[in-house]
């Protein structure tokens, strides 16, 4: 697929909120503050202390207000609002938290020590991001254990129940999941467009970018030659996924390099798909113990194999699995008799009601978005080990 996209300006950037209101008459501040908000793919409306609050959007409707130090002893008395941040460059500290604490300032910034937070704070505020994205990643235990069949699925339950979801294709080595989706074929960028990608990459940006396919977004791979992502290229791409929140499912390697420890460095949780047998599970427990290095939250989907689809019985059962992997047990996943039809007929993974793909994906989002949401209304973290006891039902 053609194109490339290595900046963090966005497609119609100044078709969005609109940047952020300056208030400073120090002209090198200026400067700075300019640069930093073209760093962050924004145009500016810069006002005069005595005029922030009469022109243009003004004070009480830009997106986030940036106030020299020069200009906030004229803005003290100024009506609160979320969003106002106050910069200098080199003065007296106690003198800036005094100004920061009557104008009700969210942070004091000195440059130029601050600048790479601003340009992300500029970028969030004129993007309008929320809470990030629940972030799963799955990975194989073992070859052909059926971890881009669950991938899809999980992504194709989150996009029909839930909203927004973006699937990440991070083995080059997988085929490409837009194959698996039956969307080769669409139009939109591929993870080589992304090889050369530094920094921060707008999270607008990348959605309308990639092929949407069964409602939702899709980072998969051309049919060229492997390319391999440089890690500062997967975390950029990653960061930008989760930023605008809904859910982002990652298919992984069951190799640990940088760029996948990139990715597993901003996954909530890692469901590790293991079929039942002793050779799956020996295989399961090195891909295991590298994944865990990098990843803590993570969790064991036993997937039932063809006998059992016949009325025949596993080498081992889920419990046994997980005992032996010395991790939780996510849930087990029968086996589905119909999917290569259905994947023939170009019906994804997790589309048929009657599905175990289908059931899993929905028992797992039912848990796991109301949890993370209600994590991210109170500051936590990563999905805790125990907020899943008894896993994810049958």
């Amino acid at each position: 697929m053609a194109g490339r996209m290595t900046s963090d300006q966005p497609p119609g950037a100044g078709e969005g909120p609109g940047g952020p209101l300056i208030v400073t008459e120090d002209d090198d501040l200026l400067d700075d503050l300019l640069r930093l908000c073209a760093a962050a793919g924004t145009t500016p409306e810069v006002a005069r202390g005595g005029t922030a609050r009469s022109r243009g959007r003004g004070w009480t409707s830009a997106p986030l207000v940036i106030i020299g130090d020069d200009c906030a002893p004229r803005l003290c008395g100024a009506g609160r609002r979320d969003g106002v941040v106050l910069v200098a460059r080199g003065a007296d500290e106690r003198h800036l938290w005094q100004l920061a604490v009557a104008l009700g300032a969210e942070r004091v910034l000195v440059l130029p020590g601050g600048e790479s937070w601003l340009v992300d704070r500029i970028a969030d505020a004129v993007e309008g991001v929320g809470p990030a994205a629940v972030t799963v990643g799955v990975i194989g235990g073992s070859g052909g254990a059926g971890a881009s069949t669950l991938a899809c699925a999980l992504a194709v339950t989150a996009a029909r129940d839930h909203g927004r979801t973006i699937l990440i294709d991070a083995d080059p080595l997988g085929g490409g999941l837009d194959v698996l989706l039956g969307g080769e074929k669409e139009e939109g960028l591929r993870w080589p467009a992304f090889a050369e990608s530094r920094g921060r990459v707008g999270g607008g940006a990348l959605e309308e970018s990639l092929p949407r396919l069964h409602s939702l977004r899709v980072l998969s791979w051309d049919r060229g030659e492997a390319v391999a992502i440089p890690p500062q290229a997967m975390r950029a791409v990653l960061a930008a996924a989760r930023r605008r929140g809904g859910a982002v499912v990652v298919d992984l390697p069951r190799r640990l390099d940088e760029a996948v420890a990139e990715a597993l460095a901003q996954v909530d949780v890692g469901l590790l798909v293991v079929p039942a047998g002793l050779r799956a599970v020996a295989a399961a427990r090195r891909v295991a113990a590298g994944v865990r290095t990098v990843l803590p939250d993570l969790r064991v989907v036993a997937r039932d194999g063809p006998e059992t689809g016949a009325g025949g019985a596993t080498e081992l059962n889920p419990e046994e699995i997980a005992r032996l992997l010395d991790l939780p047990l996510a849930g087990e996943l029968g086996w589905e008799c119909g999917l290569p039809a259905d994947l023939a007929r170009g019906v994804p993974p997790g589309a048929d009601a009657r599905g175990p793909l289908r059931h899993f994906g929905t028992a797992f989002w039912e848990r796991v978005l109301p949890r993370e949401a209600a994590r991210v209304q109170q500051g936590a973290g990563r999905v805790g080990p125990g907020e899943w006891a008894g896993g994810v039902p049958k």
